[in-house]
């Protein structure tokens, strides 16, 4: 098992660049797979430092995280000659608060998602506060086909674009490599009976509930923060994601939602004159002209989203972008407004741009893997309507959507394999019959709540929503200015988690 310093750990919350590489897929609606991007953190913590915000969570030191490696088959499930074929997974550990295998203490495993573990390192509040508060171990695992845990022999980019070898990454996978990880660690450490705790956001936070679901004998617990659970096989309607970005725009100015329900047409219609694209290239001062209207519209979405999605305080980006648009300062018309709330976006990053690149929502490492993901087994339904949003009028076209993974990757995919293989239909009566230890916490502005589990389905199966929180914001550094609902959110998940310890430790007197 080789040892060494991690490659990168963020040793401050305030990096500028710390969460650029968690983006979206793509935003629009047009194009399948047509999801947008799940990632923990993107606009929130990314921002300078100052003397009224700052973070709570004292950050570990570099020296306090190490590096390992566990030797993982390629192939779970199979007995086949290339099953057995290894990769090395990387996992990352905290030694710093743990009380020690000879007093059961806990294990706290983030389930790394669909990026890099250098991401969740230093950054995930809730794995360092909650490790210090109960003694615990933290261990960070990265995802197969992420990061540095790679196939052996392959590329990250050779790796998915072989037909034989990208068909192993997949949740399934990703979650018997989990496992296989945390029965190794456990008894390398001699920790046989110290209890495990789960967490993730987002994907991640998928694979937490999952996980418990799956492996409860491996995992007494698991947080999953803003996991969409239920945007699969029409359980919710394809449009809730964007139902709910409207709504967040709507609550912060309804001038500015109409401003922007009106600039798709107003788009299209300077985009048809001549030398409109040049026009439109000149007013929102492109890096590269536009070739056409959709790269605009596309980048727009994917703002709006992206400000929705991570819509959190204390300045919240959707009141920023209408406090932008609403004021004009770049003109009365509407295509004017709309720039004006492009630029209030970045300057509240401290961002001052000579020119904005439309491309820049989209990070390769985690575009590559999550669109060969969502053409095998995350098959999200979501589609805009002008009636019920601000976006578009675009209907979702499985076919399209088949013809789309078909032409790049050669396969099909399955729309009904996550529940049929995880569950959804009849959530609250088959999780109320068969589950249990599972904290789903959501924040109500980000539009991917629309998917999750929002009220309590038995005592230990408990939903903590907040109304004005955003995706994954639970989990992220303390900050002094933190609202007192997220400092309780964050409170009763450390709560429930004690009791669910307390409960561990009585059975472990009982029964050995």
């Amino acid at each position: 098992m080789a040892i060494r310093a991690p490659r990168s750990f963020q040793a401050t919350l305030w990096l500028p660049c710390l969460f650029i590489l968690l983006l979206f897929i793509t935003f629009t609606c047009a194009l399948p797979p047509g999801r947008p991007r799940l990632g923990v953190r993107r606009g929130y913590n990314n921002r300078p430092q100052n003397s009224h915000s700052q973070s709570l969570t004292a950050t570990s030191s570099t020296n306090d995280y190490q590096t390992f490696y566990y030797d993982q088959p390629l192939d779970h499930f199979n007995y086949q000659p290339e099953s057995y074929t290894t990769f090395r997974q990387r996992y990352i550990v905290n030694f710093t608060h743990w009380r020690g295998a000879k007093k059961a203490a806990p294990i706290f495993v983030y389930l790394g998602g669909e990026s890099t573990s250098d991401d969740d390192v230093g950054s995930t509040g809730f794995m360092m506060d909650n490790a210090r508060r109960f003694g615990g171990l933290e261990v960070y695992a990265e995802h197969r086909f992420y990061g540095q845990s790679i196939p052996h022999g392959f590329t990250r980019e050779g790796a998915l674009k072989n037909a034989n070898i990208r068909g192993y990454l997949n949740s399934n996978q990703a979650l018997a490599d989990y496992a296989e990880l945390i029965v190794s660690l456990k008894k390398n450490l001699s920790a046989d009976s110290s209890p495990v705790l789960v967490a993730g956001g987002s994907y991640s936070g998928e694979l937490a509930a999952w996980f418990r679901l799956k492996y409860p004998h491996i995992a007494m617990g698991a947080l999953a923060s803003s996991a969409p659970i239920l945007y699969f096989d029409d359980l919710v309607p394809p449009n809730s994601y964007y139902v709910v970005v409207t709504q967040d725009f709507q609550e912060a100015s309804w001038s500015c939602y109409e401003t922007v329900k009106s600039s798709w047409s107003e788009i299209d219609r300077v985009a048809a004159k001549p030398n409109g694209l040049s026009e439109l290239s000149k007013k929102f001062k492109t890096c590269k002209p536009l070739k056409e209207a959709s790269e605009l519209k596309d980048y727009l979405n994917s703002l709006y989203s992206v400000a929705a999605q991570y819509d959190s305080p204390p300045d919240y980006p959707v009141d920023t972008v209408c406090r932008g648009i609403d004021g004009g300062a770049n003109g009365t018309d509407i295509l004017g407004r709309i720039f004006s709330g492009v630029v209030a976006y970045y300057v509240s990053y401290g961002e001052s741009k000579k020119c904005y690149d439309l491309g820049e929502f989209f990070s390769t490492e985690t575009l590559d893997g999550w669109d060969w993901q969502t053409c095998n087994e995350e098959v999200t339904i979501i589609g805009c309507g002008p009636n019920e949003t601000m976006f578009p009028e675009i209907s979702y076209d499985y076919k399209d959507y088949k013809d789309y993974c078909v032409d790049k990757f050669g396969v099909e995919p399955a729309p009904h394999w996550v529940t049929t293989y995880y569950g959804g239909e009849h959530i609250k009566r088959v999780l109320h019959k068969f589950g249990s230890n599972i904290i789903f916490s959501n924040g109500l502005r980000d539009p991917y709540s629309s998917a999750g589990i929002l009220e309590d389905i038995s005592d230990t199966l408990v939903a903590l929503p907040t109304k004005n929180g955003s995706h994954c914001l639970d989990i992220l550094l303390s900050r002094k200015d933190d609202p007192d609902w997220l400092i309780d959110q964050r409170l009763k998940q450390a709560k429930i988690i004690k009791k669910w310890f307390k409960r561990y430790y009585e059975d472990l007197r009982k029964f050995g």
